[in-house]
C-alpha cells in the first residue's frame, strides 16, 4: 500500500494538518471540515508506505483513513503531548 500524499496546514489552528491523496486533492474532504480548517496551505508532498515513519502520527492509520474516508486529519497535540515533547528535549 503506497500512496502519493499531499499534506495541508490549517490557517486557523496551529499544528493541524490534512493528509490527502495528491491526485484527488481536497475533493473528498467534507465542506464543514474545510470551513473549520480554514485556508489549506500545501506544505509537503511525499510517498507514504507502511514502513515510513512520521513524526507524530502512525503511517498505517494515515493510509487507512485516506483509503476509507479520502483524508486524514492530524489534530494539534494535547497539553500532555506538548509536555512530553518538551521533556524529551532536556
Amino acid at each position: 500500500m503506497k500512496h502519493l500524499v499531499e499534506i495541508f496546514r490549517s490557517s486557523r489552528k496551529e499544528e493541524m494538518y490534512l493528509y490527502v491523496e495528491k491526485a484527488k486533492g481536497l475533493a473528498d474532504v467534507p465542506e464543514p471540515l474545510l470551513k473549520q480548517f480554514g485556508e489549506a496551505e500545501s506544505v509537503m508532498t511525499l510517498v507514504l508506505n507502511p514502513e515510513r515513519k512520521l513524526a507524530r502520527v502512525d503511517t498505517v492509520e494515515v493510509l487507512q483513513k485516506i483509503e476509507e474516508e479520502g483524508f486524514f486529519l492530524q489534530m494539534p497535540p494535547t497539553a500532555r503531548e506538548l509536555l512530553r515533547r518538551e521533556g524529551s528535549r532536556e
